[in-house]
């Protein structure tokens, strides 16, 4: 064995140096991944092309005559904005945007408050029977809306509340599947020691749910609100079948109160149908952030 030698690069066998890639194999590589990210951009650029396309036509639409309609320009030579306050004109849609914004208000703060609780509970607290029932609550996702009508209706008739304020809050107010399913699971993301420290405190139950866990759900919090806000919102079938009066009339029942019986005007509909998208565009441009965050932490980003 030869001792204090030095083993130089001569000494190792050609098979263990380091090969270094070929400029080819370089630029192939180089290729392949252009094309693959022009092929998820041209895929995703389609996709938000189809969501859009039927926005940008409806705004098109309401800034054109009834003869425009099957123009295919997307900006009319001439825009109608008279549309807009013509929606007013033969509406109270002012009157229908406040009396949405309230229902809506009322049902996102009960959903939010006893969602949560419900959450809590079905996360933290410890009781007989505890999964049972939560499997049990979970499976009335799966009835539709359509069966539930008739009984619910049957119900509000009974209470006195057909065509009522109370028929559009008092239904949503306490909770929903999914909303105490979504505070579920981000309850059982926080750590228990948070918990453990604010009973060591002297923290009753209510206290580490309102004082402690509450705060840290904000993110969740805030999924909540928007998705019952945008769902309140939007609803048509409920108000359809309780409300006939203008005066505690939805803004959706207003768009339907624009169809008439034997023709339709259009660019007067879309215009109601653009008036109606703002608020949701202005609640979700202000909660967006915590939005996409509350749905990461949450789970339902598909982690």
């Amino acid at each position: 064995m030869r001792v204090g030698m030095v083993r130089t690069d001569q000494d190792v066998p050609a098979r263990e140096l380091p090969v270094a890639p070929s400029r080819g194999r370089v630029e192939r590589a180089t290729v392949r991944r252009i094309v693959h990210g022009a092929g998820i951009y041209a895929v995703l650029i389609g996709i938000a092309w189809c969501a859009l396309a039927p926005i940008l036509w409806a705004v098109s639409a309401s800034l054109k005559r009834d003869g425009e309609l099957a123009d295919r320009a997307l900006l009319p030579a001439h825009p109608q904005w008279s549309n807009y306050r013509e929606v007013f004109d033969l509406l109270p849609l002012g009157r229908m945007l406040l009396n949405t914004a309230i229902y809506a208000g009322c049902v996102t703060a009960g959903q939010v408050f006893f969602c949560s609780l419900a959450g809590y509970a079905f996360a933290r607290l410890q009781f007989r029977g505890r999964e049972l029932l939560f499997v049990a609550y979970l499976a009335t996702l799966m009835v539709p809306l359509t069966v539930t009508v008739i009984p619910q209706f049957l119900l509000m008739r009974a209470f006195g509340w057909v065509d009522t304020p109370w028929a559009m809050i008092v239904p949503g107010l306490f909770g929903s599947a999914f909303g105490t399913y979504l505070m579920r699971q981000f309850f059982r993301t926080l750590p228990i020691e948070l918990e453990e420290a604010a009973i060591l405190d002297g923290c009753s139950t209510w206290q580490v749910y309102w004082r402690v866990l509450l705060p840290h759900a904000r993110p969740a919090l805030m999924v909540l609100a928007v998705l019952t806000w945008i769902t309140v919102w939007n609803d048509f079938l409920w108000p359809l079948v309780m409300i006939q009066r203008n005066e505690i009339a939805t803004a959706t029942l207003g768009l339907v109160r624009l169809q008439g019986q034997y023709t339709t005007q259009w660019p007067i509909l879309m215009a109601a149908a653009m008036i109606l998208l703002l608020p949701l565009l202005v609640v979700y441009a202000i909660a967006q952030r915590a939005f996409v965050r509350g749905i990461a932490m949450s789970g339902l980003g598909g982690r």
